[in-house]
């Protein structure tokens, strides 16, 4: 009898530790970042996009470059030069170092304007559109807004905007914000008419979830892959869209030198200094690119089926 007391004994019973899961901890972020960066060629395209974007905003403050400068008349053989060591992207036909100019307007102007009207349309959009596929009173509303614009492009919805504000800095960003947002509130709007009505959101509503809770906590955060592919769409479309305005005379002024304005200078020089078209378009196509494939391959990591 005493030897069996000794082999045998009552094991003690912990309440909180049997309500804790052997598995291993799953963090959802962690595993974004992880199945992300565990991609080369997404690590390639990362750094060069913050290459790029650092040196737009960091090299226009040391270069000195003043895009209201007068033409050298007193050099007047520094027009027109080709690239060189000391002229990497060569000279325009004032006697600027295309260099200079191709990272003041080409990215820090461009990038700018596309950070901030972007940042504005998403937030906007993302919010809206939430709503707007969570409540079926206001649907119809907005949904006869979004057919009556939707019918006329964008760009020419930015045109007629120009043309009535101005052309400017801030005026050209608010000709995108206007009505730029509606296209994403829509998309966002389909998306989340495909979640509302899920188990566990007639559940929330049934128990008397407030609908901001229930937009919020139940929705957005099954929507981070779908925003994350809008967020890098949206930025190459505005650059594009400042681009084709600038380069029609209805964007910005001769003082903020951008991709459009270059064109719309140096295009008749295409055919004996190519060079004053090339380098522009090359650096304004890797920042494209790069913010494509960055925010696709960034939305494939965001989806949990893809998460080890």
């Amino acid at each position: 009898m005493a030897n069996t007391v000794e082999k045998f004994a009552f094991a003690a019973f912990d309440i909180l530790k049997s309500e804790r899961i052997a598995g291993p901890r799953y963090s959802y972020w962690k595993s974004v970042f992880q199945t992300f960066f565990r991609r080369k060629t997404a690590i390639f395209w990362l750094v060069l996009l913050l290459s790029l974007t650092i040196m737009s905003f960091i090299q226009p403050l040391l270069s000195g470059y003043d895009p209201g400068s007068a033409p050298n008349i007193n050099k007047p053989t520094t027009w027109y030069q080709k690239p060189s060591i000391e002229h990497l992207f060569g000279t325009d036909d004032r006697g600027n170092d295309l260099f200079d100019v191709v990272w003041a307007g080409t990215t820090r102007t461009s990038l700018s304007i596309a950070f901030i009207a972007a940042a504005i349309n998403i937030a906007i959009g993302i919010m809206i559109g939430a709503v707007w596929g969570y409540s079926k009173r206001i649907d119809p509303i907005l949904l006869a807004v979004y057919n009556i614009l939707s019918n006329v492009p964008y760009i020419l919805r930015s045109m007629m905007l120009m043309y009535i504000f101005g052309r400017g800095f801030w005026q050209m960003v608010l000709a995108m914000t206007i009505t730029g947002w509606l296209g994403i509130a829509f998309f966002i709007r389909t998306q989340v008419m495909i979640i509302r009505d899920r188990e566990y959101n007639l559940a929330s509503r049934c128990l008397g979830t407030p609908l901001k809770r229930m937009v919020t906590r139940n929705i957005l955060p099954y929507m981070v892959s779908v925003i994350a592919t809008l967020v890098y769409q949206e930025i190459p479309g505005l650059i594009n869209t400042e681009t084709v305005l600038s380069y029609l005379g209805i964007g910005l002024p001769s003082t903020y030198p951008s991709l459009g304005r270059m064109i719309d200078v140096y295009w008749s020089f295409v055919d004996t200094y190519p060079h004053m078209i090339l380098f522009p378009g090359i650096v304004m196509g890797l920042v494209t690119i790069s913010f494509y494939v960055v925010g696709q391959l960034f939305a494939d990591a965001s989806d949990p089926r893809t998460h080890r």
